[in-house]
Parts: structure tokens; sequence; C-alpha cells
């Protein structure tokens, strides 16, 4: 028996793990009981040294030091300031005024408004709780179909997982050893490739069955011009001429730049000419709005303004913390820090900020960040043991008999963590599997960002799936299970059943796996984004020294010509 235990202790060792994490005991405890349980039984075996344990306390303050891990508390807090001092609401209601007129206009707004709310909280479970509170009762209340309704909004929210800055993408960056800039760069692609698909599902929707998504009706169209029209025409021009304004300034960017600075023209890198270019229009609408107001010109409508002043902030947020971040000029933990500023400045400005929500954020970000770090040194003690056992070699040998190579490693993988989605927080997938596969890729010849993103597109689309998606429980918490009165109404609503909200998600479940395999079958969708590697010839490289004479040189035998070093 102990030879068997001996033979194959990192499998069972793997196999209790599972064991344990499947059985609901803490994530964190199961961990380390685990790594702390299985390394004393190697040490009595005598499969490990006795001294295994002494470089614990030097992993675990690793942990503490990791600076990249310090930007998790900081977008955590911006998104809950932003959420709880009331923005998402003001979003909804503007976008859903601006939308609303045309069939599927609210659903187009719930997704426009769930992108920009993923994009700033970066946790799915705030995501979604948040769009469902606010959004279902006014979906239901105008007639929507309640399973359509379910789906758009838990696939809005779930985009918390691939949308930059996500705390998905943070921590998958943190376990691959990878730059959480390049990690956001190769995500951007992919993340609008999926609003788009679900922008043209909706659209479809519209089109085909107009009955599920019926526009909004005149008596609930709140914005009206003194001559009686609703000031959309006069947002789509202002919105025309922004962008073509953006557009040309980022054109122009690099001349400016040269001009600015008495050089030749430049040409600056894509990153920088795009994020140049979104301020540039951000801070354009902004002024042009408060000037119409201030000065009372009349050149825009309150439609116009109000999407201004409602909209503009939080996507300046979102610019100015990708931006510095993708522009080299701020560490993500810097650009997280910039994030919560902001947004805090942003609830100050808008008399939306008081103690009350002040300390249900921190408390929040303190709860997030304390479960974070436990699971990060549960894991750590985890795989401190199962390395030592030889755990990573057993892993390696899993897969170099699997079929198809590279796709075939992919594929595999990709359907274990999909599983493993139905019942597992991606925080736990994160700091347990992927840290196992990740050498197993790097050794194939895999891209590691490549690799992070298809993982967190996959977790994606496991916390949407029927029945186990953690998406569907969050939106089933807040949903009324039976029959209410509207009180805008006063018009008596039938209850969301589950089989709708799993019915609901079905299509855009089916939308996310064909981005999945989109990404599987064209990697440079991800990679086209990112700074090529450069070659490094070592056996070419030369290394010059300060000569005797003042000057820079070296012989054919390398030392320095005139004395040197």
């Amino acid at each position: 028996m102990i030879e068997i235990f001996t033979a194959n202790i990192a499998p069972i060792m793997f196999g209790a793990v599972m064991l344990f994490l499947l059985s609901g005991f803490p994530v964190a405890f199961s961990l380390a009981a685990c790594g702390l349980v299985f390394g004393f039984l190697g040490i009595e075996l005598g499969l490990l040294p006795a001294t295994l344990f002494q470089a614990l306390p030097l992993r675990v303050f690793g942990i503490m030091q990791n600076d990249t891990l310090l930007a998790i508390p900081f977008f955590t807090l911006m998104g809950l300031i932003l959420e709880r001092s009331g923005m998402a609401e003001d979003l909804l209601e503007t976008a859903g005024q601006v939308f609303g007129p045309i069939r599927g206009g609210l659903a187009l707004s719930v997704l426009f408004v769930g992108s920009l709310l993923a994009a700033t909280t970066g946790v799915v479970a705030a995501a979604v709780i948040s769009m469902g509170l606010i959004s279902l009762p006014i979906m239901l209340r105008y007639g929507y179909n309640p399973a359509f309704s379910c789906g758009t909004i838990t696939a809005s929210g779930t985009l918390a997982q691939a949308l930059p800055p996500s705390l998905v993408l943070i921590v998958v960056a943190d376990q691959l050893g990878a730059s959480v800039g390049d990690m956001y760069r190769g995500a951007f692609t992919p993340a609008f490739m999926l609003i788009g698909l679900y922008a043209l599902f909706i659209i479809a929707v519209a089109i085909f069955q107009p009955r599920m998504v019926p526009a909004l009706p005149p008596e609930a169209r709140t914005f009206h011009e003194p001559d009686g029209s609703s000031g959309s025409r006069s947002l789509l021009v202002f919105s025309v001429l922004l962008i073509a304004c953006a557009i040309v300034f980022g054109h122009y960017y690099g001349d400016i730049l040269g001009w600015l600075q008495g050089t030749e023209p430049q040409d600056p890198a894509r990153d920088e000419t795009v994020v140049v270019a979104m301020t540039f229009g951000t801070i354009l609408s902004m002024a042009l709005a408060g000037l119409n107001r201030l000065l009372r010109l009349g050149l825009l409508s309150r439609m116009a303004e109000q999407f201004t002043f409602v909209l503009v902030p939080p996507l300046a947020l979102i610019f100015l913390v990708l931006g510095t971040i993708f522009l080299g000029v701020a560490t993500p933990t810097e650009g997280g820090a910039m994030g919560a500023s902001g947004a805090l400045l942003m609830a100050a400005l808008r008399r939306r900020l008081d103690i009350s929500t002040l300390r249900q954020a921190l408390e929040a970000t303190a709860r997030l960040s304390c479960f974070v770090l436990f699971i990060l040194i549960g894991s750590t003690l985890f795989s401190f043991t199962f390395t030592a056992v030889d755990g990573n070699v057993w892993v390696e040998h899993l897969f170099d008999k699997l079929p198809g190579g590279e796709i075939g490693f992919l594929l595999f993988v990709n359907t274990v963590v999909f599983l493993l989605g139905f019942f597992l927080d991606f925080f736990e997938i994160a700091f347990i599997l992927v840290p196992l596969l990740a050498p197993v890729a790097d050794k194939m010849g895999i891209d590691l960002i490549w690799f992070g993103i298809l993982i967190a597109v996959n977790l994606q689309t496991s916390f949407l799936t029927p029945p186990f998606g953690f998406a569907l429980f969050y939106l089933r918490s807040v949903t009324p299970a039976t029959s209410f009165t509207d009180r805008v109404t006063g018009r008596r609503i039938e209850g969301i059943r589950t089989a709708q909200i799993y019915r609901g998600a079905l299509p855009f479940v089916v939308l996310q796996l064909i981005v999945l395999g989109l990404l599987i079958a064209f990697p440079g969708i991800v990679t086209s984004s990112l700074d090529k590697a450069v070659d490094v010839d070592l056996d070419t490289i030369q290394i010059q020294i300060p000569g005797g004479d003042g000057g820079w040189g070296n012989d054919d035998n390398g030392g320095s010509e005139g004395g040197g070093w």
C-alpha cells in the first residue's frame, strides 16, 4: 500500500484537492491542508527532505510583496464606487432613452451599459447583480421577453471576465508571469468581437421577432425638446462630428507632436495614437457640452447634453487607466490607483459620495482582496509540495500522448477548464490550474498571452452555461420568482422561472463558443496586437568597454584597447 502511495503521490494529491474543492470546503484551507499534509507524509516516507518547508516563509512574503496584485483592490474599489454611487443607473436610463425608441433598443442599451459596467467593476457577480436589479424591471415593464431579457443581462455581465481592465486578466497574467499590459492588449479584440456578436444577435431578434423586443412607448420617453422632437438628430450629428475630429486629430498627431517639439514629423505607435485620439474626443465633447450649457448657445439638444455628461466621464476614466498602462506611463497598480482616485472624484463632484457608500465599498474591497490573498497563499503551499513530489512532471506526461499536438492540447485544456468552471470560481482555477498548465504550454511553443486569453474567454462561457453557470445563479438571486405589481405602470408582471434564465442564456453561450473556436483557429486575433518579440543572437553580442584613450572600443580578443578596465 505504501509502495502504491509513494509511486503515485502526485496524482493522489491532485485528486485529493479536487475532492475537497468539489465538496464545498473552503478553497484556501483545502489547498493549504493538502500541501501541508502531503508534504509531511512525503518527509515521513523519505521522499522529501526534512528542510522542505523552510522556504515557505519566503514564498509567503513574496506574495505580500507582489506589486501586480496590488492592482486588484484598486480596480475593485473603482468599480464599486461607480456602481454604488448610482452612476450605473444614470447610464442605463440615459442609454435607454437614446436607443429605446427603436425595437431592441433597450436590449442594446443594456449591452452597452453592461459592457461599461463590466469594464469598470471587473467582477462578474457585481456586474450581473447590478444589471439585474437596475435593468430587468424596466425590460419587463415595457414588454420584453423574460428569457431574452435574462440572457442579455447575464451575457453583458460576464464580459467582466475578458474586457479590460478585468481582474481575471490581472490574476492570469500574474500566474503566467506575463505582462498585464500585453494581456489587456490581447483581450481587446476578442472582447469587442463578443460585444459585436451580441449586438448583431439583438438586432436579428428585433428584425425577425419584433414582439420579443418592443420599442419604448411614447409616454416612457422623457427627453423632449421645446419643438417636440426627441433630440436624437442633434446627438447623432454631435457624435459623428466628434468621431471625425478624433480620427483627424489621431491621423495628424505625429505631425502635431513633431511641431510642438520642434522636430521632424513623428510616427507614434498605434496604441499611443488610439489613446490620444480617444482622449481628445472625450475632452472635446465635455468642453463643447459644458460651453453649450453654460452660455446657453442652444447648439445641442437636452439628450445630447445628458448623454455627454453621463457617458463621457466613465469612458474618460477607462481611457485614462488603460491608456496609461498601454503607453507604459503607469504600471497596472498605478493605473488602478488613478482609476480608484478618479472614481472617488467623479462620485464626489456629482454629490453621490457619502460615508455609508465609501464604507460599503471599502469593506467589499477588503473582503475580496483578503479572499484572493488567502487563496493565493493556499495555492502556493499546494504547488510548493506538488512540485517537490514531481507533480509538474506528472502533468507534462499527461499531455505527452494527446493526439493533435498543440491544437489537441488546447482543446483538451479548454474542455477541462470549461467543466471546472461549473463548480469552481475563476480565482481558484487561475491559482490552481494555470500554474500547472503554463509550463506545458510554454514548452509546446504556445504564446502565453494567447493561452491566457483563451482561458479567460472559456471561463466567461462556463459562467453562462446552464445549469451550473455562476452568472445564472447571481441573476436568480435578484429576480422575482413570483408575480409582482410594477410600481410605474401598476401592471401585474409574472415572475421569472429558472428555466427562462437558462433558455435565455443558451444563444449567448453559442456565440461565445464561436468566438472561442475562432481564437483557437486564428491566434493572430490576439497576437497581432502585441509587440513583436526581438530575436537576439547571443553569439553575435559584443560588449564595448571604455578604452584608455577615453573612447569606446574592443580588440579582437575581447579585451580593451589601451588600458581599459
